[in-house]
C-alpha cells in the first residue's frame, strides 16, 4: 500500500507494538452523511470515501492492533435528525469517532451533542467560519481560504464591478455573504452595486432571479455572481442561466458548493468557463492524486469522480489515524491533543498541516469548468491558514481561536478573556 495515501508505514508499525490494554476492538468510525433527501446529491459520495478509506486503513494493517467498522446513519436532509443520529452514534454504536455532515445547518444541529458526549467529529466542507468548537475539526475551507480569494479573483483578474451575491438560505450562506459584502465595500465597491439573495433548499424557479442578475448590469458595468446555492437547486440554476443565453463571458459564477460530483449531473455545455473555488479538483496534477483517483474510480466505476470534500475526508481521516497512533489510543482527549500540528500529504501537491484553532493550511485554487464536467485550475495559492473567525467583522476581528495553548475558541485579544457562549442553534 502506499504510504502517501493509506498512512504511514511507521504508523502501522508502531501500532503492532503498542500495548493494546485499553482499546476496544473493532474501532468504529460514524459516517454522518444524508444518502436522502435534497442533500443526498452531495453527500452520498462522502459516505462511499469514507467505506474505502476505513476499508484500505484495515488494508494496511488496520489501527493499533484493531480492525476498523464504517458504520453508516442517514440524517436524510433534515436538520434535527442530524443530532438524533450524532447522538445515536456515540451513545448506542459507540463509535469512537465521526466524519460528517454538510450544510453548517446540520453541523450546528449536531454539535451541541458532541459538546455534550465530548464526541468528535470531523467536517470536510467549506463553511462560514465564526465557529470554532474543540469537538470539531474543520477540514474544508474557511472564508479566507475560498470566499475572499475567489472574490479577489473577481476584482483583480476580471474586472466585475457589481456582484449578486445568490444563496440557499441559511447560515453559511447568509453569514458567508455578510462577510462578502464587508469586505466589498472595504474594497471600494458601492452597497448598491452589491445584490443579495436567498431562495430555500430545493428550490427550481430562476427565471426572475436571473432576470434581476441580468438587469443589474443594465448600466454596462460588469457584472458577476458569487455562488452559495447548495444541493439539488444548483441544477435549475445552471440550465435557467443557460435557457436565458448568459456565458461566462457576459456573466461569470464562481460557485462555493459545485463540484465534480454536481457536475455529472448536469448538461455542462453551456456552463464552460464558469468558475469555482476549492482547495482540490479531479485534475489537479500530482502522483498522489492520480494514484487516488485510480483507486476511486477502480472502486466505484469510472464514470464516478472525485471533489474537494472527499479530499478533506482523505487528509482528516489520515491525520486521525496518525494522532491516534501517536497516542496509543482513541480516546477523544487524546487524539485531540495529537492532532495539533499533524501533517499529511495533501492531493494537489504540498501538505496540509493541522492548526490549534482546528483548521487546516491548505492552498487555494480556482478551476474554470470544462465540456466535460472537470475543471481546468487557472489559480492557485500558496497552503493559506484557516482562519475561524474573520477580521471583515468587527466582532470577529478581535477574535482568536487556540485549543492548544489557550484552551479557547473564541480568545478576546482586546480584553485577554476567553469568551463562554452557550449553543444556540
Amino acid at each position: 500500500m502506499s504510504k502517501t495515501l493509506f498512512g504511514t508505514t511507521a504508523a502501522v508499525l508502531l501500532a503492532s507494538v503498542l500495548p493494546a490494554v485499553a482499546q476496544d476492538c473493532p474501532i468504529k468510525v460514524g459516517v454522518l452523511h444524508s444518502l436522502s433527501g435534497t442533500m443526498a446529491i452531495s453527500e452520498t459520495t462522502l459516505k462511499d470515501t469514507m467505506e474505502m478509506l476505513v476499508e484500505q486503513q484495515n488494508e494496511a494493517g488496520g489501527l493499533l492492533g484493531c480492525d476498523l467498522e464504517a458504520v453508516v446513519v442517514d440524517p436524510a436532509s433534515d436538520w434535527p435528525l442530524f443530532a438524533e443520529k450524532a447522538r445515536e452514534l456515540l451513545t448506542v454504536q459507540e463509535v469512537d469517532v465521526i466524519f460528517g455532515s454538510w450544510t453548517s445547518v446540520s453541523r450546528k444541529s449536531a454539535l451541541p451533542v458532541l459538546e455534550e458526549l465530548n464526541g468528535l467529529m470531523f467536517y470536510p466542507v467549506q463553511y462560514e467560519g465564526e465557529e470554532s468548537s474543540k469537538n470539531v475539526f474543520y477540514t474544508g475551507a474557511a472564508p479566507n481560504q475560498q470566499a475572499i480569494p475567489a472574490t479577489d479573483y473577481f476584482l483583480e483578474e476580471l474586472e466585475v464591478e457589481k456582484f449578486a451575491l445568490l444563496g440557499t438560505d441559511y447560515v453559511y450562506p447568509r453569514t458567508t455573504n455578510n462577510i462578502l459584502e464587508a469586505y466589498l465595500q472595504e474594497k471600494g465597491i458601492a452597497a448598491e452595486d452589491i445584490f443579495v439573495n436567498y431562495t430555500p433548499f430545493g428550490h427550481s424557479d430562476w427565471s426572475k432571479i436571473v432576470a434581476d442578475v441580468v438587469a443589474l448590469g443594465a448600466d454596462g458595468k460588469k457584472v458577476g455572481v458569487i455562488s452559495t446555492i447548495n444541493g439539488d437547486a444548483n441544477i435549475g440554476f445552471y440550465k435557467e442561466l443557460a435557457a436565458a443565453g448568459i456565458s461566462a463571458d457576459d456573466i461569470p459564477v464562481v460557485a462555493f458548493s459545485v463540484g465534480e460530483e454536481e457536475l455529472s449531473g448536469l448538461d455542462t455545455s453551456d456552463l464552460v468557463g464558469h468558475l469555482a473555488a476549492w482547495n482540490y479538483f479531479q485534475s489537479a496534477e500530482s502522483d498522489a492524486n492520480e494514484a487516488w483517483v485510480e483507486a476511486w474510480k477502480a472502486r466505484m466505476g469510472e464514470e464516478r469522480v472525485t471533489n474537494d470534500p472527499m479530499e478533506a475526508h482523505f487528509i482528516g481521516f489520515n491525520m486521525w489515524v496518525n494522532a491516534a497512533t501517536a497516542a496509543g489510543t482513541t480516546d477523544v482527549d487524546a487524539v485531540r491533543t495529537a492532532m495539533y500540528g499533524q501533517e499529511f500529504p495533501n492531493l494537489t501537491g504540498g501538505t496540509a498541516v493541522m492548526l490549534p484553532n482546528h483548521h487546516l493550511a491548505k492552498p487555494v485554487l480556482i478551476g474554470e469548468i470544462q465540456a466535460d464536467g472537470q475543471f481546468d485550475i487557472i489559480s492557485a495559492t500558496e497552503p493559506v491558514p484557516g482562519d475561524a473567525w474573520t477580521d471583515f467583522l468587527p466582532e470577529s476581528a478581535v477574535l482568536k481561536s487556540d485549543w492548544k495553548e489557550l484552551g479557547c475558541g473564541m480568545y478576546n485579544t482586546e480584553t485577554s478573556t476567553c469568551v463562554q457562549i452557550e449553543s444556540n442553534y
